[in-house]
């Protein structure tokens, strides 16, 4: 089975700044100006779900 992986996308920092409190735990933020890097929400693990048991 394959499990999701959430991302959320924004233009720019400024963008995301704004929306930073809502954010979902263990997912990913990507930002267009910066396209090189991704954010992780936790910072346990990097692209892909926490696997449970």
């Amino acid at each position: 089975m394959m499990q999701k992986i959430f991302v959320s996308a924004f233009p720019d920092f400024k963008t995301f700044v704004k929306y930073v409190p809502e954010i979902a735990w263990e997912t990913e933020v990507w930002i267009s100006e910066n396209p090189d890097h991704m954010i992780h929400f936790n910072g346990e693990k990097f692209l892909g779900p926490i696997k449970k048991g």
